[in-house]
């Protein structure tokens, strides 16, 4: 799995396509049972990507049942009707493949990377879960205690994480479906039964709550008539009502301090909500965060990494914790979270901060300066491009979040059309104290005092 925390660079590529001098292929359709389906041919090497995202995460659950879109995550490596619990990992990994699967907010996501004459055994494989997960009593019991040790593992017993996890939600939003741990509790996961578990996967693991993509050495014809034979008879299901994301008017500033026994030097995160999603001032607030934080002439780096030497390591991107751009629907929260110099408080790293973002609002970024960046960025997107799996993961994200796979071939260009004038705007409008919160994490007397890291890795 896939950390729910783990932070996606908005220069590694997930705004692609045209402004870096390429188009994506891109052919979309459906099949009668609602399957969305995205084919990206590229013969330039025999690799195929098989891509499949379910249109269900840890928004989608309901109170009482936290943690099941990862627990399902687990689930869908337990085994078909004809695909015996370790088949899938020996079916993709004897022929030199390789395969995972991830939790994410707004969707939950699968992928098998294979010699391009293997596609039929991906195709196999992820229809055959889709029709007939083995949900038994064992292997619920089985994979509830599989969650529950990858949380102690990976969060419980790291640093900050059970902060950023769990605590910093409830700071950032007021509606219960965004403020609710990704992760989910034990409690619920304990008392949930195979009769819930088998519900919610009738109602969101559907064909028609899903989309395929397929990206590689590929023939369309021949693809489409073999996602026809493997798809093409399981059934859809009534549409899952999903869930209201709204928050109520009025965002709640305010400071939160949390006391960490596993931290050796204090962090602090801050966040403020952002605007709609693909709205003239989302471009703007991304590269708000690009001249901020991204590469070796971000402003944190040089003034406080560098120059004040107030900040040890930072990391920040729009929807940080919770993923990358491409990763969440509204509203879209904007976070930096920045371990800092002990010697320093955590006031004095937002102030340090808050005025970053204050000479942004009130001095128009230098046209070479901006150019710069739009470089960085537009560089990265190329090197975003090269893989078969990033373009299958982000032609499926386009889909689903934004329902146009399409998008691959013109964000880049909203992007790197943002002007000085528009981020001036968007800092003023949306990264003011009276519209922040902030969690300081300050290390327990027991944390012994050190360094993670290198200095302004992000």
């Amino acid at each position: 799995m896939k950390k729910l925390i783990a932070c996606s660079l908005l220069i590694s590529g997930a705004f692609l396509a045209s402004g870096a001098g390429v188009t994506i292929p891109v052919e979309t359709y459906q099949l009668k049972n609602g399957l969305r389906v995205i084919l990206s041919p590229d013969n330039a090497v025999p690799v195929v990507a098989v891509y499949l995202i379910y249109n269900v995460g840890a928004r989608s659950e309901e109170k009482g049942r936290t943690g099941f879109a990862h627990l399902f995550e687990h689930m869908m490596f337990e085994g078909s009707a004809n695909a015996p619990k370790g088949t899938h990992f020996s079916a993709v990994e004897s022929n030199g493949g390789t395969l995972n699967g991830s939790t994410h907010p707004d969707f939950t996501d699968f992928y098998e990377v294979l010699p391009s004459n293997k596609l039929a055994t991906a195709l196999w494989l992820e229809s055959d879960r889709m029709r007939s997960l083995s949900i038994n009593e064992e292997n619920l019991n089985n994979q509830k205690e599989a969650v529950k040790q990858e949380r102690r593992l990976s969060f419980d017993n790291q640093p900050y994480q059970t902060a950023i996890v769990d605590v910093w939600p409830t700071l950032m939003f007021r509606n219960w479906q965004s403020s609710h741990s990704l992760i989910g509790s034990f409690e619920d996961l304990n008392s949930s039964s195979v009769a819930d578990v088998a519900k919610f996967f009738k109602t969101y693991y559907a064909p028609n709550n899903a989309a395929l993509t397929i990206v590689g050495d590929i023939q369309a014809a021949e693809a489409k008539k073999l996602i026809e034979a493997y798809f093409g008879d399981i059934p859809s299901e009534a549409a899952p009502k999903r869930p209201d994301l709204t928050e109520p008017p009025g965002f709640q500033a305010g400071t939160k301090v949390y006391k960490d026994a596993m931290a050796r030097v204090p962090g602090v995160v801050m966040g403020y909500l952002g605007p709609k999603r693909r709205s003239p001032d989302y471009y703007a607030l991304n590269m708000i965060d690009a001249i901020l934080t991204a590469g070796d002439s971000a402003r944190i780096r040089l003034d406080l990494v560098k120059g004040k030497q107030s900040v040890i390591q930072y990391e920040a991107n729009l929807n940080w914790p919770f993923g990358s751009v491409l990763d969440y629907r509204d509203p879209e929260p904007y976070a930096l979270f920045l371990l800092y110099n002990p010697n320093f408080t955590a006031k004095q790293i937002v102030d340090q901060v808050q005025e970053e973002i204050a000479r942004l609002a009130n001095e128009p970024i230098d046209a070479k300066d901006l150019e710069r960046v739009k470089t960085q960025i537009r560089a990265n997107a190329i090197t975003g491009l090269q893989g078969s799996l990033s373009r299958a993961r982000q032609l499926a994200q386009y889909a689903i979040t934004d329902g146009d796979p399409a998008l691959i071939n013109s964000e880049l260009d909203r992007m790197l059309a943002v002007t000085p004038a528009q981020i001036q705007a968007a800092a003023k409008k949306y990264l003011t104290p009276d519209k922040r919160a902030v969690l300081e994490i300050q290390p327990a007397p027991s944390a012994q005092p050190g360094a993670p890291g290198q200095k302004g890795d992000r």
